[in-house]
């Protein structure tokens, strides 16, 4: 009776010794022991092996950009947002479907060429830029103010413009160009194949901003009508220039590291362009790469957007003057909010 009694007693002081017990005990002593492996449960919802609707964005709360080491602009001129599936632009299609994207983007006005691209690449209205002409008229000088080739290679970038037509010189001054080309067409010579094979050439040297620009598309549309079969064919084809370009960055491992952003100066009507009705104003804007989120914009894009966004992704600073805001909703951050009212 008397063992029985002492039984868990020594059971305790057993226990004690080899550290068993909790650190602070029945006695009031501290006792240090080796932690116990634990399990650590936190409450969180429970991961499963059902992926999210696709149409469901979750917003990331750190900027993207520091994925991106360069930036790719392609512009085909003239092309509105309902000859993409009509063509069809298998390769547009495909940036689409991969990145973020409107069909419902607004160009300036007048909705004419140079003074669209000044926009575009400048990042203001005309009537900060003042490019209200549509020829080459080297007398006239440059787009005004710092535009995103200005801010690209004043950062040391290296900055490539290929363009087909030489009227595009004027969107901004040599200096800030370290790679220059015009492929004006003649008697209706396609350029687009010397577009592409140098735009190849400059992906083999390295780029850090590059502007890529078709031109047919524009001219079939005035040969032959906005949207005619000729025009679509044309646009068909500068898709397959591009799709060579993009298998090209892939061959060279720049893809996951390349931010693309495609879309048109203008759209057009019978056989014009250059007028405020929404043929002529309403532009694709396409925009794919690392960080970007699969998903139709909500944003009511410019074409002045185009420079704000390229300078985000550079990290590069936008100039106050800038009328463009950077499509932050492309890269799953809050939409921002515009200041002031589109252009006039």
């Amino acid at each position: 009776m008397l063992m029985k009694s002492k039984l868990p007693l020594l059971l305790a002081l057993s226990l004690f010794l080899f550290g068993c017990l909790p650190t602070s005990n029945l006695w009031g002593y501290s006792v240090k022991t080796e932690p116990l492996p634990t399990q650590t449960f936190t409450f969180t919802p429970t991961t499963t092996q059902t992926p999210p609707p696709t149409a469901t964005v979750t917003p990331t709360l750190t900027p993207t950009p520091a994925l991106i080491q360069r930036v790719l602009i392609v512009s085909f001129d003239g092309l509105r947002p309902d000859s993409i599936q009509e063509a069809p632009m298998e390769n547009l299609l495909a940036l689409m479907q991969s990145g973020a994207y409107t069909l419902s983007a607004q160009t300036i006005f007048p909705s004419t060429t140079l003074p669209a691209h000044s926009s575009m690449l400048g990042g203001v209205c005309p009537a900060k830029h003042h490019v209200i002409w549509n020829e080459y008229i080297p007398e006239n000088g440059f787009a005004r103010g710092t535009d995103l080739f200005d801010a690209a290679h004043a950062a040391g970038l290296k900055t490539v413009m290929l363009v087909g037509k030489e009227k595009l010189r004027q969107l901004t001054e040599p200096a800030s160009t370290d790679v220059f080309e015009a492929f004006d067409f003649e008697d209706f010579e396609v350029p687009e194949n010397d577009i592409t094979a140098r735009a190849i050439q400059e992906v083999d040297a390295g780029f850090d901003l590059m502007f890529v620009h078709f031109p047919t598309g524009d001219l079939m549309g005035h040969e032959y009508g906005w949207t005619s079969d000729e025009q679509l064919s044309t646009f068909q084809d500068e898709d397959a220039s591009l799709g060579k370009i993009l298998a090209e960055l892939s061959s060279n491992g720049m893809s996951g590291t390349t931010l693309i952003i495609a879309l048109s100066d203008h759209g057009g009507h019978d056989t014009t362009h250059g007028f405020n009705q929404p043929e002529d104003m309403t532009i694709p804007w396409v925009i794919s790469g690392p960080g970007i989120q699969p998903i139709r914009l909500t944003t009511a894009v410019q074409v002045m957007d185009t420079a704000a966004t390229a300078a985000y992704a550079l990290g590069l600073s936008i100039p106050e003057e800038w009328d463009g805001i950077p499509v932050t909703e492309a890269f799953g951050l809050p939409a921002e909010i515009r200041d002031a009212a589109v252009c006039p």
